[in-house]
């Protein structure tokens, strides 16, 4: 009987050998770099990659335009977070452009996280870009009194227009305000697009969905629900589209304009790049929403307190 137990205990001293050789645990250091190299496996398992993304890898172009305001450092975390949920099954550039003269520490610093992460899945570009007084909302008008993010937007499809060649593999660009809440499914969905794709979206409009009307035998939109200027030929909210950048590349004087009527903005953008029947209804033929308004209130601040808090 004692054979058996010296050849379990020879087999197992063995063992520990051949992984002391293998991963160099020679110090409280190796240890702890085996340690990590199994939690980020087991988060690796926890999320896996698709492998649509590993075979013909898609990358996501979010735009952002941002402001200074008391939620502005809660919304952006909120987007940052979701992204990096999404950046496990599709690779994600972040765009990311302040309304402001100059680049803040607050968002340089938010941003920043990415770098800390080192995770190449999630990356971003930082721009500013300034909204020209005339354009500019006072403190008790309507949110829908002017276009927001026009500069901003203009901005990265400029930076697009210089950065990225056409062809090679698929980019698409999203318009992501940071005031919206989004299902991580939706990215999967955006992936999918092949020269315009179009899904609903909740709570807008004074509905409690817009979305287009979609065909069920030939899959064609046919029209919109919307609560917002239904007679656009395009009655879709700036988060309701993604699009190819091939389109955007070959239509280089493209760009959102302060010349558009009020909740007209998406719909001119997109009569320039695409006709009504090309457009791709996706999230399950337009049954199922991933991505909501639910803009944060902006909080009386009665008293500030200085916390230096610009991380």
């Amino acid at each position: 009987m004692k054979k058996p137990r010296i050849l379990v205990g020879a087999t197992s001293i063995v063992f520990f050998i051949i992984i002391w050789k293998l991963y160099g645990i020679e110090s409280v250091s190796g240890v702890e770099e085996l340690k990590q190299e199994l939690e980020y496996q087991e988060n690796i398992n926890r999320f896996p990659l698709s492998l649509e993304r590993i075979v013909n890898p898609v990358t996501i172009y979010c735009v952002t335009p941002t402001y200074w305001r008391l939620v502005q450092k809660a919304e952006l975390i909120q987007v940052l977070q979701t992204l990096t949920l999404a950046s496990f099954k599709v690779n994600i550039k972040w765009i990311v452009i302040e309304d402001s003269e100059q680049k803040t520490s607050l968002v340089t610093n938010l941003l920043k996280r990415i770098d800390d992460a080192g995770d190449s899945r999630l990356s971003y570009v930082h721009l500013n870009a300034k909204t020209p007084p005339f354009q500019q909302l006072k403190a008790k008008d309507p949110r829908w009194k002017k276009h927001r993010g026009v500069e901003q937007r203009n901005a990265a499809l400029k930076w697009i227009r210089e950065n990225i060649k056409p062809h090679g593999s698929k980019k698409i660009i999203f318009f992501m305000d940071d005031d919206n809440t989004y299902d991580v499914r939706l990215f999967e969905e955006i992936a999918k697009v092949d020269k315009v794709g179009v899904w609903p979206v909740g709570l807008v409009g004074g509905l409690n969905l817009e979305t287009p009307i979609v065909d069920p035998k030939t899959g064609e939109v046919l029209k919109f629900k919307s609560g917002w200027q239904s007679k656009r030929v395009f009655s879709l909210d700036m988060a309701a589209f993604g699009i190819n950048i091939e389109l955007i590349l070959n239509k280089t004087i493209t760009v959102f304009s302060y010349r558009s009527e009020v909740g007209y903005l998406e719909n001119d953008f997109l009569s320039e790049l695409i006709e009504k029947r090309q457009l791709e209804p996706l999230a399950n033929n337009c049954t199922k929403v991933y991505v909501w308004h639910t803009r944060t209130m902006n909080p009386e601040a009665l008293k500030k307190i200085e916390l230096h808090d610009e991380e």
